[in-house]
């Protein structure tokens, strides 16, 4: 009887304290927002995006031209190495998710310390494809194995921090406006970030000045990483209060289940088995292929069928820029709409309007190059706009897989790394395909130097630039709509504050 009583009144004593800190802990929050003007914790969250989107913008904007223009990689090898990717792509997400959420080594189970310790190797893969292992020749073999490397790094240090990342989202807070507050904080990070691209593009005439954008790359990696280790030293989530308390209370109780395949395999089906899951899932798949699409093209697109007289390389720039800049922008003005109507509105709205633009170019033709040049940027403003938030109704799928099972904690990393299990491949799909078609209309002769290419090639090919432009949106969005008006998690905003 004595124990007990002393057992309970521990638990009270601890119950209290951490009731203490937890109100010590929002004041000083507090007064750090009102000295600041800023959340403490979305502006911790934030960092991450700004560290990820100054590389990611990068990488995926130039790493197609440079090894297809500058490294005169071959299509088979182009082609190989798009498949090791896609594999490598697809199975990473699930393995981190999976190590994320049930492994107790510290460094893969705290979502702070694998944005720490990853920060570092994630930029440096980032470096891997601007420094080439040798001067290379035309269809250098090795060539295709640096593309290889470099993409099966990046992407794989890329998955293991930003998957701990959009944990991070799911675990900080379940109510809509918080979550949306770290939607607006995590846009301004994304658009300052974003600018990588149009001072990369100024700086090396869009990468006319291969040495100075080497250096602008290294410059970024170094500021990405400390923008990182922000993240991972200062965010906290909700669930990791929680545990504190249940530690101290019963110890065994927090003890993570032992690794296994049985487990894995349970747990994904259970994730699968959610109707709006799926419905995310396929809808997502063509978005990230969409977004693919624009992000490895639109300056090849732009290039071959806007002449040089139309638009100088300075304007160019700043058109590729606000590509990557403006979608953020939108986001952020969209922030009232988004708590009036709710993310699911705003989404089948954007695949409304991008179909309807695609139309309209379409009818058009090419010869209308001001036109031309408005719609390619308008066009992947729109796209990265709406993929800006698929956070949101991940992180409430997030919460019914929660809530349906019954779990202690959520599977956040896991949920996020099956959905990119699905879709990532679209990332190696679409350079893939178009690829394919374009040196079907001689595009591999526009950039050998050992054919002289026919100039009566060039109309084919500039023709099946301006349908696939136009078509392959317009595809997109009629899929992404069928798939999208059933998905049930539409109301969310609605959820009154507790």
């Amino acid at each position: 009887m004595f124990h007990e009583n002393c057992k309970l009144y521990i638990l009270i004593f601890v119950q209290l304290f951490f009731l203490y800190y937890r109100e010590e802990e929002k004041y000083y929050s507090r007064k750090m927002k009102s000295f600041l003007g800023l959340h403490p914790n979305a502006l911790a969250y934030s960092m991450t995006t700004l560290g990820a989107g100054m590389m990611n913008s990068i990488f995926n904007f130039y790493y197609v031209k440079l090894f297809l223009n500058k490294y005169k990689i071959s299509e088979s090898a182009f082609h190989q190495g798009q498949v090791v990717f896609m594999i490598w792509n697809a199975v990473n997400d699930p393995l981190f998710g999976y190590l994320q959420d049930n492994s107790q080594v510290p460094c893969c189970s705290r979502r702070q310390f694998s944005i720490l310790y990853g920060a570092p190797l994630y930029a440096l893969a980032f470096l891997l494809p601007w420094f080439p292992w040798k001067q290379y020749e035309e269809e250098d073999w090795l060539c295709g194995l640096h593309l290889i490397v470099a993409l099966c790094a990046f992407d794989g240090l890329l998955t293991f921090v930003l998957l701990a990342q959009c944990a991070l989202f799911a675990e900080i807070s379940t109510r809509h406006e918080s979550r949306l507050q770290l939607i607006k904080y995590n846009q301004v990070a994304s658009l300052v970030g974003s600018t990588s691209i149009l001072f990369c593009g100024l700086i090396s005439a869009n990468m006319e000045r291969f040495a100075y954008f080497q250096a602008f790359t290294v410059l970024v990696a170094v500021i990405a990483t400390a923008c990182m280790s922000y993240t991972g030293f200062y965010s906290t989530t909700q669930y990791e209060q929680r545990e504190s308390l249940m530690e101290e209370s019963d110890p065994e109780s927090t003890k993570a289940p032992s690794l296994s395949w049985s487990l894995v395999f349970s747990l994904t089906r259970q994730i699968l088995t959610q109707k709006n899951f799926l419905l995310f899932v396929v809808m997502n798949f063509f978005q990230v292929f969409h977004l693919a699409f624009c992000n490895n093209f639109m300056m090849i697109f732009a290039d071959n069928l806007i002449p040089n007289g139309v638009l100088s390389s300075s304007v160019r720039s700043l058109m590729y820029g606000a590509g990557f800049i403006c979608p953020q922008c939108l986001v952020l003005l969209s922030h009232t709409l988004l708590v009036k109507f709710g993310y699911y509105k705003i989404v089948l709205f954007s695949f409304y309007l991008e179909g309807t633009a695609a139309i309209l170019m379409l009818a058009l033709g090419r010869e209308y190059y001001y036109l031309l040049a408005i719609y390619l940027t308008v066009n992947m403003v729109m796209v990265q706009a709406s993929f800006s938030l698929f956070n949101l109704p991940l992180a409430d799928i997030v919460d019914a897989d929660l809530k349906k099972h019954k779990r202690k904690s959520p599977l956040s990393s896991m949920v996020f790394g099956t959905n990119a299990l699905f879709t990532k491949p679209a990332q190696s799909l679409a350079p893939m395909l178009v690829v394919s078609v374009l040196n079907q209309f001689g595009f591999a002769d526009l950039n050998s130097k050992a054919v002289d290419p026919d100039s009566s090639l060039y109309l084919g090919l500039h023709d099946a630039m301006f349908y696939m432009i136009c078509l392959v949106p317009l595809c997109i969005t009629a899929i992404q709509i069928l798939t999208w008006t059933p998905f049930s998690i539409q109301n969310t905003h609605l959820t009154p504050i507790l």
